[in-house]
This record gives structure tokens, sequence and C-alpha cells, in this order.
């Protein structure tokens, strides 16, 4: 199974919308490599749910509950989305501050393409995240 992140803004999703739908089309990705990234994610992959623009901290785990389909907000029809459900908030968030001051998340795709908004997550760099959040 692998493991990834994605950002959202929480003024516009956030994981507390994620767990109140219960599931979200995870849709309107655009950047070409963040893209390729929804299109590798397999179902039951765990992801990270990151807070961005407001917060700035991991908040969450969700899971993939469908894989990558047309995404329904692109007429194009080039881009795809997947389908997120929440698994649980965690513990206590891990900011950014505090990922990019661990040594062990040196490499973390997200603090070395921050624009990405979604990107994978290696088994290490979880195993992580997850004890910063107390997890």
């Amino acid at each position: 199974m692998a493991h990834w992140l994605v950002k959202s803004e929480p003024n516009t999703y956030s994981f507390a919308d994620l767990q109140r739908d219960g599931k979200t089309v995870w849709d309107g990705v655009r950047n070409n490599a963040a893209a390729l990234h929804l299109k590798a994610m397999k179902l039951g992959d765990e992801v990270l749910f990151y807070h961005s623009q407001e917060g700035l901290a991991v908040v969450g785990v969700a899971k993939v509950v469908e894989e990558a389909f047309l995404d329904p907000s692109d007429p194009a029809g080039r881009f795809v989305a997947v389908e997120l459900a929440p698994v649980r908030p965690l513990p206590n968030p891990v900011t950014l501050a505090d990922m990019k001051a661990n040594p062990a998340l040196a490499g973390l795709e997200m603090i070395r393409q921050s624009r990405l908004s979604v990107s994978p997550v290696s088994d290490d760099q979880w195993a992580t995240i997850l004890k910063m959040a107390g997890a």
C-alpha cells in the first residue's frame, strides 16, 4: 500500500468537511505532476490530509475509496479525480514548521515541491508524521 498527502485550503474544503460528508471526489487538480500521483493512487491507499494557506498542518488521515476516473470538473477530459473517505483525525496536528524542522522529513515531496497539491509519502515519512501527531 502506498501513502500520499493531499492539500486543501480549510476554508474551501476541510478535514471536518470530509468527516461530515463521509467521502468526497478529489477533483480540480490541474498540475501534471500532481495528476500523475492521482492516477497512481490505488484502492485502500492511505492519505494525509493537509490544511494549506490557513493552519499549515497535517490534520487527518483519509483513504482512497475509488481509483482514478475522469474529473467531472474538467470539460476537456484530460485530468482525473479520485474519491477519498475519512479514516480519523490526528490527535495533534503536525505543522509545516515541525515537518521542516525534522531531519527525517527533509526529502518529503511536499516540502521539496511545495506547490504540489498531491504528493507521495514514503513509509518512513508516514511513520514519522504519525508519531509526531501522537497517533
